[in-house]
């Protein structure tokens, strides 16, 4: 996730020097950008290439990979895919480099631009439409879920995707507003409608601000897309290949920090074995501790204050 200033220059991602740090960059390595966003890590890995060496850049926002062709498209040494960081392993097979990557990083949730564009429809601190899609050439918008789910559906998706403890009564409210007043349209009606039906306030956290975040994952398929490509990691990475994960969301950080744990552990063996099955065997090992952003790197860019980065390495 980047941060931009008020005169619309990018500055650098959450916590970039130590995530281009954690994958351990060779010259002549294969590394993968999964959330290319726009460009922060990219630029610095592509910096300690060498000649050899391979950067491939993925991401589902076609402003994004418009943004990675303009800057990096002549570079013959990167690879741009339009789409998710999920599709990777297909990707692999396709260019013959399963088991072959030596860093792999996931920088994940919404990206400054996104959220500072109001027409994208992330932020319910802009006005604009009710979008939310991180791929606005496809999928349902949040408008058309918003207005279509019923309200079981849409209380669920705030209870398990946002931990949003009123989501039933945001639900019952959004229903009743498009019964009575017809279809929701843009993110401030929606704010406003969530801020009315949440009875108690988070000291220095807007209302809708979990309801938001939990729409987002949902209309996204986030946690099923970060699910597959955890599953896949393994059989991506060469041996002492990195994964870096940087997440913003406690249940993204829980998935990453249990997949890192499991693998990074031997499974239970029954005694009477005197040799670890392969398959049970560890096939990563932990990196450091969970790294996140000092006090200063908050001051500077307070979307930063819930990031997290958590690496593994793939054992030989």
């Amino acid at each position: 996730m980047t941060r931009a200033d008020s005169d619309g220059s990018v500055h650098s991602p959450v916590l970039r020097e130590e995530a281009i740090a954690a994958l351990a960059i060779r010259p002549d390595g294969l590394y993968v950008d999964g959330t290319f966003g726009r460009g922060g890590h990219a630029s610095e890995i592509q910096r300690r290439l060498g000649p050899r060496g391979r950067l491939w850049l993925i991401d589902k926002d076609p402003e994004a990979i418009a943004e990675a062709r303009a800057r990096f498209g002549a570079d013959p040494r990167c690879l741009i895919h339009h789409g998710s960081f999920a599709e990777l392993r297909a990707l692999a097979e396709r260019h013959g480099a399963l088991g072959s990557i030596d860093g792999l990083l996931l920088d994940l949730g919404v990206s400054s631009p996104q959220l500072d564009a109001a027409e994208r429809g992330f932020s319910f601190m802009r006005d604009g439409p009710l979008d939310m899609r991180m791929d606005s050439s496809r999928g349902m918008t949040a408008a058309q879920w918003l207005n279509s789910a019923d309200g079981e559906e849409i209380a669920r998706v705030l209870r398990e995707y946002g931990e949003e403890r009123f989501a039933r009564r945001i639900a019952q409210a959004i229903v009743a507003y498009r019964n009575q007043q017809g279809p929701l349209q843009t993110t401030g009606q929606l704010a406003e409608l969530i801020a009315g039906a949440v009875p108690v306030r988070e000291r220095h956290k807007h209302p809708a601000t979990r309801s938001f975040q939990a729409i987002r994952i949902h209309l996204n398929g986030e946690l099923e897309d970060l699910s597959r490509i955890l599953e896949d990691a393994c059989d991506l990475l060469a041996p002492r290949g990195r994964l870096a994960v940087i997440s913003f969301h406690s249940l993204e950080d829980r998935l990453v920090k249990r997949f890192m744990r499991a693998r990074s552990s031997t499974a239970q063996v029954p005694p009477e074995l005197p040799v670890i099955p392969e398959q049970l065997k560890p096939k990563l090992r932990l990196v450091g501790r969970a790294v996140r952003p000092n006090a200063a790197e908050v001051a500077a860019n307070p979307r930063a204050r819930s990031a997290v980065l958590r690496v593994a390495e793939r054992l030989p």
